[in-house]
């Protein structure tokens, strides 16, 4: 059963807290680079205001039901990295989606995104019991998609069109998928690779 209580998530280099606008401050010493904001569909976040505000958007969201919001912290400075959540919840259709991920550039491809995943699927599979978990990514963002492959995602296909970006530019999205039966091959692929 899927419970959006805000729970704390440890793993060995990452600890996924309940976000709380009071990590604003410290975010904001490695957020507000432009390169992590290029393909987010929240504009650029350019400033600790503008961060706050994204992350209140965020906090709304999850008072609302649909959305459970983390901070990442990086365990070995007790200090916020990035941010991800669990959004566009689906309690009936037990299927969620893990978005809005975005880490500060020094822990991209690091073991970060990793843990963090295997931590995020987990939860999803093993204790809230889903059947699907969804991913999205814009379809210019080749890095992100060649993330998503590696984890073991399924690509099913392009959302054509899919979003008017506060640019202007309109953004097709790449949407993959892990089901329930894919969860074991993908739970041992993710612990190989936190191996290395």
């Amino acid at each position: 059963m899927i419970d959006l209580t805000p729970i704390t998530l440890e793993g060995q280099i990452v600890r996924l807290v309940p976000m709380a606008e009071g990590h604003a401050r410290e975010l904001a010493e490695v957020a507000l680079d432009p390169q992590i904001w290029q393909h987010m569909v929240y504009g650029n976040v350019d400033t600790e205001e503008k961060l706050r505000g994204f992350m209140r958007m965020l906090l709304e969201r999850q008072a609302a039901g649909a959305d459970l919001c983390f901070t990442v912290f990086l365990r070995e400075t007790d200090k916020p990295i990035g941010c991800t959540r669990y959004m566009n919840v689906d309690v009936d259709d037990r299927s969620v989606e893990i978005g809005g991920t975005f880490y500060a550039p020094a822990y991209q491809r690091t073991g970060v995104n990793t843990e963090c995943k295997h931590l995020l699927l987990r939860h999803a599979f093993e204790v809230w019991g889903c059947i699907r978990v969804q991913l999205k990514t814009d379809a210019l963002n080749t890095r992100s998609q060649a993330a998503i492959e590696r984890i073991g995602a399924v690509r099913e296909g392009v959302l054509r069109n899919h979003m008017v970006l506060p640019s202007g530019r309109i953004r097709d999205s790449v949407v993959y998928s892990i089901i329930d039966s894919e969860w074991p091959d993908v739970k041992a692929r993710l612990e190989r690779l936190m191996e290395r």
